[in-house]
């Protein structure tokens, strides 16, 4: 039977989803955090820890944009390629964090639009990509409104709808429901996943929330206890 290295290693050969191979993390010569691991297309990989244990510094790492002050070994492969020293720009990696990170002067619609990527010319393409993206997460009609006058939900949607917006090849998501109330956040919880699912994505999701990691249905790692 293979262990967990030996498989993520296997996996990144074989070209599928997302695999971390003998990642690991440190900071200022400390050892902070490793991981092996593999996820496939739809399925949820959960790294749980507490504050401090390196939970979004592997979010960095695998998003290409680790702060120079860690330093970072393994490599990481999507779909068979090995992203490691690739610029951030062209992982096509996409993140929800635990803010929105709306544009503020930008609207709804115009906050989507940011993400279509390049190739798709001309502007009615655009925007119907826009329209149909915001169907998507159940706000029809809202492009035109400014975010700030948006509920935490809808703010939540619209950050998520954005990213999906951009073609991610994975995604990374740094504890996004953690600011939404309980109701919210389990609505969330199942559009995201079932988005990634419904798209073939990969997803790491990092949380120090057992509800999150049960409502992803995938494996769990635990980091930082020692």
């Amino acid at each position: 039977m293979q262990d967990g290295a030996e498989a993520a290693s296997d996996a990144a050969r074989d070209g599928r989803g997302l695999s971390l191979d003998h990642v690991a993390i440190g900071l200022g010569g400390r050892p902070l955090m490793a991981l092996d691991g593999h996820v496939a297309g739809g399925e949820v990989l959960t790294v749980m820890g507490p504050s401090g244990s390196g939970k979004s510094t592997l979010l960095a790492f695998v998003g290409g944009f680790l702060d120079p002050a860690f330093s970072a070994q393994g490599r990481i492969f999507i779909d068979g390629q090995d992203i490691t020293d690739a610029p951030a720009e062209t992982r096509h990696v996409g993140i929800l964090f635990q803010d929105p990170l709306l544009f503020p002067h930008m609207t709804v619609a115009g906050n989507l639009a940011f993400a279509v990527p390049q190739d798709v010319r001309g502007r009615a393409a655009r925007t119907a990509l826009v329209e149909a993206a915001l169907a998507g997460v159940g706000l029809d009609g809202l492009g035109a409104r400014d975010p700030d006058t948006l509920s935490g939900g809808q703010k939540a949607r619209v950050a998520l709808a954005r990213v999906l917006l951009s073609r991610p090849r994975a995604l990374l998501l740094d504890e996004p429901f953690s600011r939404l109330d309980a109701p919210l956040r389990a609505q969330m919880r199942e559009l995201v996943f079932s988005s990634a699912r419904e798209r073939g994505l990969p997803v790491l999701l990092v949380t120090h929330d057992a509800a999150d990691a049960e409502a992803a249905h995938g494996t769990i790692v635990t980091i930082g206890e020692g």
